[in-house]
């Protein structure tokens, strides 16, 4: 598996609005988007928020990343936050 964490920032008075947009790609984009297997939202104790995002493989990271259909959705999220999302991007290791 293949995926990002993200530190985010929003803007203040924006954090339903950032839920919003998560539970939107989840429920619109999610779908459509091939490899997808999951992702969390963290609503941070100490301010902030961190986003995990989880794919089959890094082929399919790539690729949602490349769409522009999800580019469209990324610069309306981006509106909602103070600066670009810290990425964090690599491989998962399962724990058993």
């Amino acid at each position: 598996m293949y995926g990002t964490i993200a530190r985010i920032t929003p803007k203040p008075g924006m954090e339903k609005a950032v839920v919003g947009a998560i539970e939107e790609w989840e429920r619109d984009r999610r779908p459509l988007v091939k490899g997808s297997v999951g992702g969390y939202l963290y609503q941070l104790d100490k301010g902030g928020m961190m986003m995990v995002a989880v794919f089959e493989n890094k082929a399919a990271y790539v690729a949602n990343a490349q769409d522009p259909a999800q580019d469209k959705w990324y610069q309306k999220f981006r509106a909602l936050l103070q600066a670009d999302p810290e990425w964090n991007d690599g491989e998962i290791t399962p724990l058993r």
